[in-house]
């Protein structure tokens, strides 16, 4: 009887013990904390979601197993993602470099800066012709039709709507007509619509040329830059104020060591975290990168300084 005692007390003991750890497994074995409220990360759909989730699954992966901290991704359409931080949904932000802009009126803090291509964590917006246009200036955009990406694009809207300002061309009075493709994949489209002949010229986000030449989607001869506006940071991460320093200090040390050789499992598959995104890597970044995002949206009229 006493040994029946004696057991019945071990298996308890041992189930408040389980019941109590504070800690499980991560698929790659590593330790993560149940007892801590998830981070949310918000990414903004950039190319369809299917896309975005494809490029950054293995990095929330990462970042989980890496911190010990439940990270869950949250994916979400441009203009769903301030008004899903202005709630209080999300803790960390991925987003374009005017997002931030909207968001750090309402308390978001700079995280880090995504690097890709020639410009680092910068690109440019550039105005495009086809190779044979008799578009040689902007003065000669009077009167012919457009293609911009995305309106809250920061170099493939933004930039460009400056540059004809500058130039003394109102994109609402003076060109023929202008307009924004439908769907994801904008920025390829406004190329090949300029490319294909529907349109005199485009708003491109230089990266995006430089990425679809090095790719063979079109070749280096086949389109001439007109004008280019000033870099500003491309993608970037954004924290909430909310979020405890220890935490998003070693999130942020993550994303700022992080190598191409680094690894996350994503459905029983190893891969490349840097690759699968995109991204060379993460470099610090302050808010006095964004000063001439600031200066633009103010010259244009854009969010958040609007004026109707």
């Amino acid at each position: 009887m006493r040994n029946e005692v004696k057991i019945i007390l071990v298996l308890m003991i041992s189930i408040v013990l389980v019941s109590c750890r504070p800690a499980g497994e991560s698929p790659d074995g590593k330790t993560v904390a149940r007892d801590v409220k998830p981070l949310r990360i918000g990414y903004m759909i950039c190319d369809g979601i299917e896309e975005t989730r494809a490029r950054f699954e293995p990095l929330t992966r990462y970042l989980q197993a890496e911190s010990g901290i439940p990270v869950e991704a949250v994916y979400l359409n441009t203009f769903e993602v301030p008004e899903a931080f202005e709630r209080g949904e999300l803790d960390i932000v991925h987003s374009n470099s005017l997002l931030y802009v909207i968001m750090h009126e309402k308390g978001l803090l700079p995280f880090a800066g995504e690097k890709r291509g020639s410009m680092g964590y910068q690109s440019a917006g550039g105005i495009v012709v086809k190779a044979g246009s008799p578009v040689k200036e902007l003065a000669d955009l009077a009167g012919k039709r457009m293609v911009f990406g995305p309106q809250l694009a920061p170099t493939g809207f933004l930039t460009q709507y400056e540059l004809l300002l500058d130039a003394g061309i109102d994109p609402e009075l003076d060109l023929e007509y202008y307009a924004i493709p439908w769907g994801a994949y904008k920025h390829e489209k406004v190329l090949y619509g300029v490319w294909l002949g529907a349109y005199d010229a485009a708003a491109v986000p230089l990266l995006d040329l430089e990425r679809m030449i090095q790719d063979g989607r079109v070749g280096p001869e086949d389109l001439r830059v007109i004008a280019m506006g000033d870099p500003i940071p491309y993608c970037v991460f954004g924290v909430s104020p909310a979020v405890a320093p220890d935490i998003a200090g070693r999130v942020r040390s993550l994303l700022l060591n992080l190598v191409p050789g680094d690894t996350a499992e994503v459905d029983g598959e190893m891969l490349l975290v840097l690759r699968r995104a995109g991204v060379d890597g993460f470099v610090p970044i302050t808010d006095y990168d964004f000063d001439r995002v600031r200066e633009m949206a103010r010259k244009t009229n854009m969010p958040p300084y609007q004026k109707f």
